[in-house]
């Protein structure tokens, strides 16, 4: 029994390593992008901020735009 566990615990360990290779790649080619980006000129930062943004619920976005609005405000911003 305790050999099977072994094996399956090898086997778990090896898939993670995997993934993380591969997280790695898909890593290096997001990045890839944002440089191809900034080589025609957009603004990468502005571009992260959105992609975060597209990944938010709506809600939770109007959310955080009306609190940023209010300090914004508090702080004589705008």
């Amino acid at each position: 029994m305790a050999e099977a566990t072994d094996d399956r615990l090898r086997l778990l360990i090896e898939r993670i390593e995997r993934l993380e290779e591969e997280k790695k790649g898909i890593a290096d080619d997001i990045r890839d992008v944002y440089s191809e980006a900034k080589a025609v000129g957009y603004d990468t930062k502005i571009m992260r901020q959105i992609v975060r943004l597209r990944k938010m619920d709506n809600n939770d976005r109007s959310e955080m735009e009306m609190i940023l609005d209010t300090y914004k405000a508090a702080l004589g911003m705008g």
